[in-house]
């Protein structure tokens, strides 16, 4: 190799010997960090283009730039993000090989700070793996299942025993054809260790991180990941490079241990410390939070003392914070931009220009370690499948299981990475290595995408909604709740169903939490575990203390469970769905997203709540109401509730109606039904047909009246009219039915989820102060088909 002294950051360069590339090179002290701006180039001035700080500014510029040009040209495709950074590395090596643009790239990438950058870069990925440790929840592997235990030891041990037994077997064929044993061994353990950073990535771009799968997966990750640590650091403190013998072994492990034992002996009761002397709701000090960053780097510098890589350290004292709010969530936002957005990107690009790929992909090396790479993937993909199906888990989703254990990402690139700079693997192999990760975790995500459909698992052919119950059967309704405010609106929704001894009320209380901090997703059933997990108790200490109260003061009629999940609020439906589908519940009670003050202001507009509440009217597998709350409480116990009932017919309206019809069995309720008719419309609901119609209308409490509305604007001008007679509204949504009695609504419906009739009775302008509940009934069953049960 030739260096050119224009090309590099020393100020002179002398060849010391022809025949080999060795170099004696002059360098300034202190080196130059620095310029003195573009006129710096005047005899002894310091250049930009001879100064780090000015150097390091450009190259992030420009890679931030490539990798932005990738993401976009790969984005139609679907693929993982740090594939595009990967990409993006290759494109700009590739450049290095094409003139003029490598001669300028050669003067932007100077010899002299590919360690600059790499150094920088290489803190993002400490900081990755720190932030991930931070949201795993160790704890969670003592309280894990049987089937995440089996899948993860069988993804690892069949594989990894396996291979290695048939590298022994042909041991002498390998070292005679191939010469380098090391890159087999290393291509072998690392395409069969399971990465839990990895895995949270994929099943968070994916969104599948709250579905059973996705929360099977990383339990399975994340005992996969503790057990090949163990044994990883255990391997390298065993490994001895000097004359030290045994002493050097004793020490290592020592070290180690003390290590793995002390930190979190001492730093998680620390963590505690901090929390407890946080008030709720402020945020945690920030001097705390820069003590632990320290610390991150304090124990990665004594992490490469005892022989190990540094990231160990930031590991383990991530797994010391406790996950979530308030310090956990504290810590992944003040990092996750620094890390995750900004150096880590940097890292995987920087990391591709250290691959050799001039080499010949036809030689027997090459073939070699990619036939090691496929088969070992072969392998755990049949031990995973075998292994999920033995635990009832059906075909299809076990393959998509497989094909998430089997993704790589960003943590093998910094394995390979660790093992080129230490000289353990050959640039020919880290080549290989490096497209291995592009192909299999585009393979991967590619396939799951196709695989798996979170929806599917809530198909049945069970009836699961109101109409279908019959008059003595106990109702199981499911109630969401996000805000305190909730409490009282859904405890009076359950008075207006009127819970007796002799038709009871079973009702899940659902309260839904925004994950922050931590990666896994968390369900926590309260009536088997009051004290929660990865929260402050008094988080749904009112929900659950609230709801004790009520079905304390309704013996026998009030069954409540109270529950908490901890999920991303994208994710939220899948809870949602889970638990109803799981209880067989008839009914889902959602908030409305809107909320007002008696003066009509709004109080709040929470955007997630809204997509929550669209997401489980598509996919919901029981009936679904969606509260608009308007007034502290009902009190229904203590007066005279007036209840009304647009009726237009129909499904939706049926399902209104069933739940009326509860209603009136407390005789403090006085329900008028308003059915609207078209005087000439074909599709007029025959009074004889309807036989829910037809038991409401003679009803001793219900006053029936039939409405003449020929089109939209006379059915807005008949609900202006009554808005302010009535506490409490109960409409059917309707959604996609045309009629006459709606004829121009649908164009001024501002919230598609309340329906026409809802939407119309919720606007501000009306200056009402009713309640409503929008209903819809469970929809039909859709056939799903596909090669794969």
């Amino acid at each position: 190799m030739d260096l050119n002294p224009k090309e590099t950051m020393f100020r002179s360069i002398t060849k010391m010997n022809e025949t080999m590339s060795t170099y004696m090179v002059c360098i300034d002290a202190p080196p130059h960090i620095v310029s003195d701006g573009l006129w710096g180039a005047k005899e002894g001035r310091r250049s930009p283009m001879k100064s780090f700080l000015p150097l390091f500014e450009l190259q992030v510029l420009l890679i931030f730039v490539i990798t932005q040009i990738c993401s976009l040209l790969l984005k139609p495709l679907g693929l993982a993000q740090f594939i595009s950074q990967m990409m993006a590395g290759l494109v700009l090596q590739a450049c290095f090989e094409v003139e003029p643009l490598g001669t300028g790239l050669r003067k932007l990438f100077p010899y002299g700070t590919h360690d600059t950058i790499s150094t920088i870069s290489s803190i993002g990925f400490v900081l990755f793996i720190f932030i991930n440790g931070v949201q795993m929840d160790f704890s969670l592997i003592t309280r894990m299942g049987k089937r995440a235990w089996a899948i993860a030891i069988a993804g690892l041990v069949v594989p990894l025993f396996t291979s290695i037994s048939a590298l022994i077997l042909f041991n002498n064929h390998v070292t005679k054809y191939i010469g380098d044993y090391d890159n087999l061994v290393v291509a072998l353990v690392s395409h069969t260790v399971i990465s839990f950073a990895v895995i949270a990535s994929l099943l968070n771009e994916l969104k599948m991180q709250n579905s059973e799968l996705g929360k099977l997966a990383l339990s399975s990750a994340l005992v996969s990941d503790v057990l090949c640590t163990i044994a990883t650091t255990t391997g390298t403190a065993l490994m001895v490079t000097d004359d030290s013998g045994v002493s050097k072994v004793v020490k290592n492990l020592f070290s180690l241990v003390a290590m793995g034992v002390f930190v979190p002996l001492l730093c998680r009761p620390a963590m505690f410390w901090i929390i407890k002397h946080t008030p709720e709701g402020r945020p945690v000090k920030n001097s705390y939070i820069y003590i632990i960053i320290s610390m991150v780097f304090l124990l990665g510098w004594l992490s490469v003392k005892i022989n190990q890589e540094f990231v160990l350290g930031a590991f383990v004292l991530g797994l010391s914070v406790p996950e979530g709010p308030p310090l956990g969530s504290a810590l992944v936002k003040k990092l996750n931009f620094f890390s995750t957005t900004f150096l880590l990107p940097i890292y995987v690009t920087t990391s591709m220009l250290k691959a050799d790929f001039s080499m010949d992909f036809s030689s027997v090396s090459v073939i070699t370690i990619a036939f090691v790479i496929i088969m070992t993937h072969f392998i755990k993909m049949i031990s995973c499948i075998v292994s999920a199906l033995s635990c009832n888990i059906p075909l299809r989703d076990a393959l998509s299981l497989a094909l998430i254990l089997n993704s790589k990402g960003v943590v093998e690139i910094g394995l390979y990475c660790f093992l080129y700079d230490n000289e353990i693997i050959d640039g020919q192999a880290f080549g290989v290595m490096i497209v291995s990760i592009m192909m299999i975790a585009s393979i991967v995500q590619w396939s799951v995408k196709f695989l798996y459909d979170p929806s599917r698992k809530y198909g049945g052919y069970q009836k699961r909604n109101m109409i279908s119950l019959r008059s003595w059967s106990e109702l199981r309704m499911v109630v969401c709740i996000h805000k305190i405010n909730h409490i009282s609106s859904m405890i009076d929704l359950l008075d207006l169903c009127c819970p007796t001894a002799e038709n009871p009320i079973t009702v899940d209380v659902l309260h839904l939490i925004e994950l922050v901090g931590r990666a896994l997703p968390i369900f926590i059933h309260h009536h088997f575990q009051r004290q929660g997990t990865g929260f402050r108790k008094s988080y749904s200490d009112d929900i659950i203390l609230a709801f004790d109260i009520y079905e304390h003061n309704n013996p026998h009629a009030i069954t409540a469970y109270p529950c908490t999940a901890i999920s991303p609020p994208s994710l939220m439906y899948e809870d949602v769905c889970n638990l109803a589908f799981d209880k067989v519940a008839s009914i889902i009670i959602l908030p409305f997203h809107l909320r007002w003050s008696t003066d009509g202001e709004v109080e709040y507009d929470d955007k997630n709540i809204r997509a929550l509440n669209c997401r489980v009217l598509e996919i919901s597998p029981c009936s679904v109401g969606i509260l608009v709350s308007r007034r502290a409480s009902l009190q229904i116990r203590d007066s005279c509730i007036r209840l009304a009932m647009v009726y237009l017919g129909g499904q939706d309206d049926e399902e209104a109606l069933c739940i009326a019809k509860r209603a009136i069995r407390n005789p403090g309720v006085n329900l008028v039904v308003y059915h609207l008719v078209a005087n000439n419309s074909e599709e007029e609901v025959d009074d004889d047909d309807d036989e829910e119609l037809q038991d409401v209308k003679y009803e001793h409490s219900v006053r029936y009246q039939q409405v003449i509305a020929m089109e939209g604007s006379e059915t807005a001008s008949f609900l202006r009219h009554i808005v302010k007679e009535h506490d409490f509204f109960i409409v059917g949504r309707r959604h996609g039915i045309s009629s006459p009695q709606t004829d121009g609504l649908t164009n001024w419906s501002e919230f598609p989820e309340l329906g026409v009739i809802g939407d119309f009775l919720a606007s501000p302008d009306l200056q009402s102060r009713a309640s409503i509940l929008v209903v819809q009934q469970q929809l039909s069953v859709k056939k799903h088909d596909g090669w794969l049960l």
